[in-house]
């Protein structure tokens, strides 16, 4: 089975939300509601050694998808290529898979009732076009592909970075996918499971959990 997901590369992501922006324009999301977020996380460290970087969150594709397990209805599925998706007629409404996905990123459309989430522009790489937010960055810090595809340019991006500045979102069993290069000359990763919002006000950075 194929292995589509996107890569991110955090050293050349400066934060401009270009993809969160296509994301909502190409899949008509709704009004505060997100496929695809830009958290900064940080600053962090002691004054003047401060870092910071941008954190493109947005489906993992995980391989072993916590969110189709404990779907009731079927809705939540990976179609022939692998891909994670959501079958919106059979979906219910009962944000099962939400309370399931360990990174928040589906959201409950309101106005149908039904749950959403990045879907890597099906309806553009199907015939051969880039998913909107890869189109649409200008930091030229994403990319789409197979990983079992040398030739794609995810696989490509990930050949060629240090694999000590190849990182994943914490994995609690389910695999993910998308992966993020962030070196130390920008920043040291942090792991997604030790930050929380500063604020509830929209925009808010991520920073370290207070022990």
């Amino acid at each position: 089975m194929s292995r589509f997901c996107l890569i991110i590369d955090c050293d050349k992501c400066i934060g401009c939300h270009s993809c969160e922006i296509a994301c909502k324009n190409e899949n008509d999301v709704a009004l505060g509601e997100y496929w695809n977020k830009v958290p900064q996380v940080g600053p962090y460290g002691t004054f003047p050694d401060l870092e910071q970087y941008w954190l493109p969150s947005q489906c993992q594709q995980c391989e072993d998808a916590p969110c189709v397990h404990v779907c009731p209805t079927g809705a939540s599925y990976r179609d022939d290529d692998g891909v994670v998706l959501i079958d919106k007629e059979k979906c219910i409404g009962c944000k099962y898979c939400m309370m399931a996905c360990p990174y928040g990123v589906r959201s409950f459309r309101k106005a149908e009732g039904v749950v959403e989430k990045c879907t890597l522009c099906q309806q553009l790489t199907s015939i051969g076009e880039q998913p909107a937010c890869v189109a649409a960055c200008c930091g030229n810090a994403r990319f789409y592909g197979d990983l079992d595809d040398a030739a794609s340019d995810a696989s490509k991006a990930l050949a060629a970075a240090d694999p000590a500045s190849v990182h994943s979102l914490t994995d609690v069993g389910n695999k993910p996918l998308t992966r993020y290069i962030l070196s130390e000359k920008t920043a040291a990763w942090q792991e997604i499971d030790t930050l929380g919002f500063a604020s509830a006000a929209v925009g808010a950075p991520l920073i370290k959990k207070e022990a």
